[in-house]
């Protein structure tokens, strides 16, 4: 399933997320400057992607990686992709989701919130497989975050999905619950699937970020509650500041 549109309406301009499109964009080009089977760009990644095993470094104060320098990949990782797929991919899933949340938010919020997600997606990686040495790069962790915020804030929004089987492929509108809640379930299984690997003795397999995935979706889910908004949830619902009720698109 391709999404390739929304139907929820937004007032205001999403500037931000259009800014974190090109600065992805921008980065990429960078890499094909560098090549992109290039031992230039396996150093790149190594260098600005988020490697597991340096935390462990930089807590154990071995001197070799700053706690600081640890973090600061976090942010860095997040605008790197490893393909023209990887990036389109994720940018495209962006421009369809975010700028919703971003409407709904606000820029300044908007930008707190895609780079939380993005934290704490990163560091249930960490988490799950501290000993790796494989960089981990891509903006999926912060966008999985929208994706969750989504599925709470517009769940009876419509989506527009390019359905493909085999030689076949039809277009159909679903519910984003639906849609959403399909999608966290194939990540869950991911998830699951990596650490019977890992618990085999597989703990550089490298891949999908599932786990990252999955803590950016649940971050997303909580973060859309409690960072400040254009409107706000109260009672199951949203309500904007005036008190109005926010009532979802028949």
């Amino acid at each position: 399933m391709i999404p390739i549109r929304d139907d929820q309406p937004r007032t205001i301009t999403p500037w931000v997320n259009y800014l974190i499109i090109a600065a992805n964009i921008a980065v990429f080009g960078y890499e094909i400057s560098l090549g992109l089977r290039s031992r230039e760009l396996a150093d790149f990644f190594t260098q600005y992607g988020v490697v597991p095993h340096n935390f462990e470094l930089a807590f154990s104060g071995s001197g070799q990686v700053t706690i600081g320098g640890a973090f600061l990949t976090i942010l860095t990782s997040m605008l790197i992709h490893g393909s023209v797929l990887h990036l389109f991919g994720n940018l495209w899933v962006l421009w369809i989701f975010g700028d919703n949340i971003e409407d709904h938010c606000g820029h300044g919020a908007y930008v707190l919130f895609y780079l939380l997600c993005g934290l704490i997606a990163s560091l249930c990686q960490i988490y799950a497989n501290p000993s790796s040495q494989i960089p981990e790069i891509g903006a999926s962790g912060a966008i999985a975050g929208v994706l969750g915020a989504f599925l709470l804030r517009y769940p009876q929004a419509k989506v527009q999905l390019l359905i493909v089987f085999g030689m076949l492929a039809n277009v159909a509108w679903m519910t984003a619950w639906t849609v959403l809640l399909f999608w966290f379930a194939m990540q869950l299984l991911g998830t699951a699937w990596t650490q019977v690997l890992y618990n085999h003795g597989l703990k550089d397999i490298g891949g999908v970020g599932y786990w990252a995935h999955v803590g950016g979706f649940v971050s997303g889910i909580v973060l859309i509650k409690i960072i400040p908004g254009r409107t706000r949830y109260k009672h199951g619902g949203w309500i904007t500041k005036e008190g109005k009720e926010v009532l979802p698109k028949q």
